[in-house]
């Protein structure tokens, strides 16, 4: 039962599990139909606004993840269908940014580990 983060650009491996992009909008150059997805949970992204804010700025990180775990905590149904899918198996939160660090997949990724370990 491992969450991990994942480009969506990246090739899929077999210790992916379920597969589950968490980007707003489709990612540019992927084709659907090679996406490999198991879900496309938009419902747990940040909101428009909060995205367009952001602007992957390093700078705004900090503030951004704490307004994003803010969003997510109005989201308790959505974030419960990807905490039960982790507690059966492996999670793989498919991303299209850039940068591994600077992104909502991992703040996301935190959150749901969280959950999980408070068994809410």
């Amino acid at each position: 039962m491992t969450i991990r983060i994942r480009r969506i650009y990246d090739a899929v491996s077999p210790d992916d599990g379920t597969r589950v992009l968490v980007d707003r909008v489709w990612p540019r150059g992927v084709r659907k139909a090679d996406a490999a997805l198991d879900r496309w949970a938009k419902d747990v992204t940040p909101s428009t606004d909060l995205r367009k804010w952001f602007g992957h700025d390093p700078a705004r990180f900090d503030e951004f993840a704490a307004a994003y775990r803010h969003e997510l905590d109005g989201r308790p149904e959505a974030v419960s269908e990807l905490v039960e899918v982790a507690r059966v198996g492996d999670l793989t939160l498919l991303y299209a940014a850039r940068d591994p660090d600077c992104n909502h997949a991992r703040i996301l990724a935190e959150y749901l580990r969280e959950r999980m370990a408070s068994g809410t």
